[in-house]
């Protein structure tokens, strides 16, 4: 008899997560989890000392999330501070403001302080991190564009999200897809699913996007010195647009970088005889 009652459906159960959130002070950390949690913005400015600590649940697919957030201070001063909260980190919300061009250029030294305070046999390949391109809003000021906030982001296989606090776009869709790629590491007995780090571009063109971004002039960008041949400008040139080009390269910005290296060519070899 027992034979013939229907099983009943198994819950999953319930997940604790540990996340932080990291980036210079002033960028938003506190204004996006709040958006999230709270539903609201705070528009006055307040510090947050220290760390700041909070609990939410999440229902991820058919599954509860218990989350805990620690909300770091992104002042200097707090470094001794902070530095206790890196271990047993499951996933990192890392933001920048796109108004302030030093936040985003910030992004390698938080990566450099968390990677010092885990040691050496911490592993940051297995923690999910999502990269916040904040204050969108604010587009009269903005000086990070998306391809290179994406590009940071992508060759490093992160999440990658334009948000704003004050509106709440894309606030919403960051923190499921996060939450999500949290569930699925943990499943995958704490790794990041190999799916999760694929990209459709290698270091190389990453490298060469941001080389041509930050070039000082047309020579720097084709990577040959003052006063080169015809023949050693459009060898370069040809390297790069093989590399480059819009049709086989996927990496955010080649677009663009295929261009300036086109105008670069045609500029110098005006000047050659």
């Amino acid at each position: 008899m027992e034979a013939n009652l229907p099983k009943r459906k198994e819950t999953r159960k319930s997940l604790r997560i540990k996340v932080i959130s990291m980036g210079n002070a002033e960028v938003g950390k506190s204004c996006i989890i709040k958006r999230y949690c709270e539903k609201r913005f705070v528009p006055k400015y307040l510090a947050t000392i220290g760390i700041d600590y909070g609990v939410t649940k999440v229902q991820i697919r058919d599954r509860e999330i218990k989350v805990n957030i620690f909300d770091m201070a992104g002042h200097p001063f707090f470094y001794e501070v902070r530095n206790e909260f890196y271990k047993d980190t499951q996933g990192v919300v890392l933001v920048y403001d796109v108004g302030q061009k030093e936040s985003f250029d910030a992004l390698d030294g938080w990566m450099a302080e968390m990677k010092q305070e885990l040691g050496p046999h911490g592993n940051m390949e297995n923690i999910v991190f999502v990269v916040c391109a904040n204050k969108i809003d604010c587009t009269k000021h903005r000086c990070v564009d998306e391809s290179e906030g994406r590009l940071w982001a992508e060759s490093r296989g992160f999440l990658y999200f334009e948000t704003s606090a004050q509106t709440g776009e894309g606030i919403n869709e960051m923190f499921q897809t996060f939450y999500s790629a949290i569930v699925d590491l943990c499943d995958n007995g704490g790794k990041r699913p190999t799916s999760s780090m694929s990209v459709g571009f290698t270091k190389e063109q990453a490298d060469t996007i941001r080389r041509i971004r930050n070039s000082k002039d047309s020579w720097d960008m084709l990577g040959v010195k003052p006063g080169a041949t015809r023949d050693e400008v459009n060898k370069a040139y040809r390297k790069l647009a093989v590399l480059l080009h819009p049709d086989k390269c996927m990496a955010p910005g080649s677009e663009d970088a295929f261009k300036a290296v086109v105008n670069a060519r045609t500029a110098l070899l005006k000047n050659i005889k």
